[in-house]
């Protein structure tokens, strides 16, 4: 999560962003614990999910969207849920890859990156994460390839 983090004196704080992520995290994991149901629980996520990106400034909307997509037909076993307050897609439970907004963490541009679930190891180093300013048609390929490879 990019930010930037003060120190004052000995003690190290957080930035007002990195808080409001760590609470809306708080909220979703009490929120999950409050579903019955798997098919509820998958359900609300999904819904939580696209509620997020609508709330999304325009620019950031329009790829999280496409992304969303992507997701789901290139990857429709990865379970959508919020993750720290963003749009993540799951698999067993543990985020295998995430959408950060620009504004999110006040950032020049958007993100898409890959927990180590995804598992996406080429030799001894590879991206996690990828700057987006906007998605072309191949950008979209790409996101489609690497989440297939992520999912399974």
């Amino acid at each position: 999560m990019a930010g930037t983090r003060r120190t004052t004196g000995r003690t190290e704080t957080f930035t007002a962003e990195e808080r409001a992520a760590m609470k809306e995290r708080a909220q979703e994991v009490k929120a999950s614990a409050r579903r019955s149901s798997r098919a509820d629980k998958a359900a609300e996520d999904e819904a939580a999910v696209v509620a997020k990106i609508a709330e999304m400034q325009d620019a950031d909307r329009v790829m999280a969207e496409r992304i969303h997509a992507v997701v789901k037909e290139n990857a429709p076993g990865l379970a959508p849920k919020l993750w720290y307050g963003m749009p993540a897609y799951a698999k067993e439970g543990k985020v295998v890859c995430f959408f950060q907004s620009a504004e999110k963490f006040n950032a020049r541009y958007a993100t898409f990156g890959f927990n180590d679930k995804a598992d996406l190891d080429e030799g001894t180093m590879w991206p996690t994460a990828f700057a987006l300013t906007k998605l072309t048609a191949a950008d979209e390929e790409r996101i489609g390839e690497l989440v297939k490879r992520a999912a399974g």
